[in-house]
């Protein structure tokens, strides 16, 4: 932030430090690393190659080290459900149907390292909560017979509950071991009283609802990261950009390729074309750097047979078929990821 002078070419050093990265100071020569504390940080920079003579104010917020799991700025996937409280096992039901959620999204992306966290508020210090006993003590047990009843493994940390409720967090393990919360539902019967929240019930009275907070990925920056350290940048076929990637022989064949390329995007299937002036085995090759799941190599006899000859990222030759075959191999392996 601050004044940028006419030679600067780039907010560089803000994302930087934002990202929580080293910086580089070249006034003093020094090689720094900040935001390890949560405090702001302000750095006067007067360097030419920045801007002739033009101090830059920089800020970072937050603990940043970690980058993308640890970010000062964050987007989170979150809802709020006000519950029937007159029934007690409503407001159960619905929270292991979020549990549901989650476990579907962990399954669907193949999560298979997790735990759940039941977070409870430290009996020894009562004064950094609000609500009352009743009223936490029937929030907590709902939590852990909730996941009871879903066969969730479970640890309890107790003092780690917020300051209204307590929590169901889902820890996972990232590929260097190290554990994050993604997906986190609280029970909360404190805010809408604070709140003032009513509604008319069944017997015609006023109730007080117990609400639910909810978000299924935590963190979406977060858990990003998490899942490409996860799968090592090899996504599942259904959440990857590319699906397929289509490669003819020669340039006389880059019609045919193209024809594919839409009979395959008719099925739904994320399908491009590189017919670049580039060796066949280069664009091979780049092809498998981009881990891209499938790759289609198309010539005179795949032309002529209306079939292509199919590759799984890794170097799986899977030989030649029916470019229909082909199309429902793929949509199929999708539909079946996503069950």
């Amino acid at each position: 932030h601050g004044n940028v002078g006419p030679n600067r070419k780039t907010n560089e050093c803000d994302v930087l430090i934002a990202v929580g990265m080293r910086f580089y100071d070249r006034v003093t020569g020094d090689l720094k690393t900040y935001a390890k504390q949560a405090k702001v940080i302000h750095l006067d920079i007067d360097n030419s190659e920045i801007g002739k003579n033009v101090p830059v104010d920089v800020k970072v917020l937050g603990n940043a080290k970690h980058t993308l799991p640890r970010i000062t700025e964050l987007l989170e996937t979150r809802k709020r459900e006000a519950c029937n409280a007159e029934f007690e096992p409503d407001a159960q039901e619905e929270f292991e149907k979020v549990i549901d959620i989650i476990l579907y999204v962990f399954k669907t992306l193949d999560f298979k390292n997790y735990k759940a966290q039941v977070s409870l508020r430290d009996p020894e210090n009562k004064t950094k909560y609000i609500g009352s006993d009743e009223n936490w003590a029937k929030a907590e047990a709902a939590i852990q017979e909730a996941a009871a009843e879903k066969g969730l493994p479970t640890v309890v940390e107790t003092g780690e509950a917020a300051f209204y409720g307590p929590k169901l967090d889902f820890m996972v393990k990232d590929a260097l071991g190290r554990e994050w919360q993604l997906g986190t539902i609280q029970v909360d019967y404190n805010l809408p009283e604070r709140f003032g929240l009513e509604y008319i019930g069944s017997d015609g009275q006023k109730h007080r609802p117990v609400m639910i907070h909810r978000a299924p990925f935590g963190s979406l920056e977060r858990f990003v990261a998490v899942l490409l350290e996860h799968t090592a940048g090899k996504l599942p076929l259904w959440l990857t950009p590319d699906q397929v990637n289509i490669v003819p022989v020669s340039e006389k064949f880059s019609d045919y390729a193209k024809k594919v390329c839409e009979f395959l995007n008719n099925y739904e299937i994320r399908a491009s074309v590189d017919d670049r002036n580039e060796t066949l085995g280069k664009r091979i090759r780049e092809s498998e750097l981009k881990r891209i799941p499938f790759l289609v190599i198309v010539g005179e006899k795949e032309e002529s047979e209306g079939s292509v000859s199919v590759r799984r990222q890794g170097g799986i030759d899977q030989g030649s078929m029916p470019l229909k075959d082909f199309a429902e191999l793929v949509a199929g392996e999708v539909k079946a990821q996503l069950a």
